[in-house]
């Protein structure tokens, strides 16, 4: 940490008009991807507060996966131009060089407002603000999406996609993690087959992760749009799709714009500031690829933690994530009756004490005895490991019968033999739907991929809101 901030002071003494002293810096907490510290300092004699972000581990952000971006110095040009459009940005001061040794990074002014998509929609000093953001995300997207990619060097700066090239990259993506989830090749085909058409003539601007938690709210509306680190240029309408999503919502099901508004007043906002009216099946298409999106990401978060890349504590648990998006793919693109199969008795092999009471007196410590003491990242990684170990002990009592069931299911589906490993029949249907050898409209294929993303939600995460709207939409049972 010493060399750290040794290294964090030469930089500011290079990049900053009047610097003279570092007095703390502190890593903030979340941040799968990248890394943002608050820096104290005192420059031209007063006391100011920086933000800084770089890249995680003081490396390179890793360009080769599914959304390689333009790297920090991009990042931070993005947010100059953005904030030259009218889009609230904070002011970058400087870009950090390969000579200060802290890896790709900037700083830049620290803006105070809520960042935290939960507590946006909880705050009660944000009460009277909430109701206008859905329109007010419309008009800043609009901005965001005005602007000249070529007159503003964007064009050489970011790479441009089709939205075929975009799902059959991630499609191709997924596919090299050698994970089949059949859930995810039924999605890719159905995207496909529903392309929208584009509503610019050129590929614009797309931030691609604007959603709620990238959004810095105060009482007085948007003040900054954060993380431009997946931009890239294209159909611009994947951003309003991916702000309605439902991982961004924060259990809120009911607002469908980051869990605070309506899609109505969403694309309200965006002819008001544009002009152009966006189709509500323009958008369906791009919230059903949020989702595809996100649970392939999701996944390469556990191809990082596999590879050794990042073994943190956090890749795997965000990784368990996947199923998450892929009941909301169900939902919206195949709904229908599902039911939970029922709970049975944690297998142990010995009982002094069992392997569950093992499990559960790990989790409390973490979660009730070591979060208290700890502070920060640390803190929060404590609550990730803890929610981890739920995970289990909820695959120790429900992970027996949920496989069963699926095993049954497959079986019929492939053809396969009784006594088939329940991964190879898994293959084979991921390998059917992707050389389009199994039809998408095939009996029982809907039913059975419904079945089976919802009872994985079951075990990865209950409370998640989609598997309260698959249940309840379809009017199952889920006691």
């Amino acid at each position: 940490m010493e060399d750290f901030e040794e290294r964090l002071s030469a930089a500011l003494t290079r990049g900053l008009s009047g610097f003279e002293e570092l007095v703390a810096v502190r890593r903030l907490s979340g941040g799968a991807s990248q890394e943002t510290y608050r820096v104290e300092i005192v420059a031209n004699g007063t006391s100011q507060t920086l933000a800084f972000r770089r890249a995680a581990g003081g490396g390179s952000p890793d360009r080769s996966g599914l959304n390689p971006g333009p790297g920090l110095a991009g990042e931070a040009r993005l947010m100059e131009v953005a904030r030259e459009a009218g889009v609230p940005e904070p002011e970058v001061f400087f870009v950090l060089e390969e000579g200060d040794g802290l890896g790709e990074g900037f700083l830049m002014a620290w803006l105070e407002g809520e960042t935290l998509g939960g507590k946006i929609l909880k705050d009660p000093a944000l009460e009277a603000v909430r109701p206008t953001l859905a329109f007010e995300c419309g008009r800043v997207l609009a901005r965001i999406h005005g602007i000249d990619p070529k007159a503003t060097g964007l064009t050489a700066l970011l790479d441009t996609q089709t939205t075929r090239e975009y799902v059959e990259r991630l499609w191709a993506g997924y596919r090299s993690y050698d994970t089949p989830q059949p859930m995810i090749d039924f999605t890719a085909r159905w995207l496909l087959d529903h392309l929208p058409d584009a509503i610019y003539d050129t590929p614009r601007l797309v931030h691609n992760d604007f959603r709620n938690g990238n959004l810095m709210i105060t009482p007085d509306g948007i003040t900054a749009v954060l993380d431009w680190e997946v931009a890239y240029l294209g159909d611009p309408v994947r951003d309003l799709g991916w702000i309605c999503t439902n991982s961004w919502r924060f259990g809120r099901h009911d607002q469908p714009v980051g869990g605070f508004g309506s899609r109505e007043a969403l694309l309200e906002g965006y002819e008001a500031e544009s002009g152009i009216r966006i189709t509500s099946d323009h958008l369906r298409w791009w919230e059903v690829f949020g989702s595809f999106w996100w649970a392939v990401g999701t996944l390469q978060m556990a191809a990082m933690y596999r590879g050794g890349v990042d073994a943190s504590v956090e890749r795997p648990g965000i990784a368990r994530r996947s199923s998450e998006c892929q009941v909301d793919c169900a939902n919206l693109i195949i709904p229908g009756p599902v039911e939970l199969v029922e709970e049975g008795t944690a297998a142990s092999s010995l009982d002094m004490p069992r392997s569950d009471e093992l499990l559960e007196s790990v989790r409390d410590f973490l979660r009730n005895d070591l979060r208290g003491r700890l502070k920060g990242r640390d803190a929060f990684l404590s609550l990730v490991a803890s929610n981890s170990l739920d995970i289990v002990l909820r695959e120790l009592t429900l992970g027996p019968a949920h496989v069963a069931a699926e095993r049954l299911r497959l079986l019929a589906l492939v053809d396969g033999e009784a006594g088939e490993p329940i991964d190879g029949l898994r293959r084979r249907l991921s390998t059917g739907l992707r050389d389009g050898s199994i039809p998408l409209e095939l009996p029982g294929l809907a039913d059975h991929l419904r079945a089976t993303v919802v009872n994985q939600l079951a075990i990865d995460q209950p409370r998640y809101s989609g598997l309260a709207a698959a249940l309840a939409a379809n009017g199952a049972n889920e006691g």
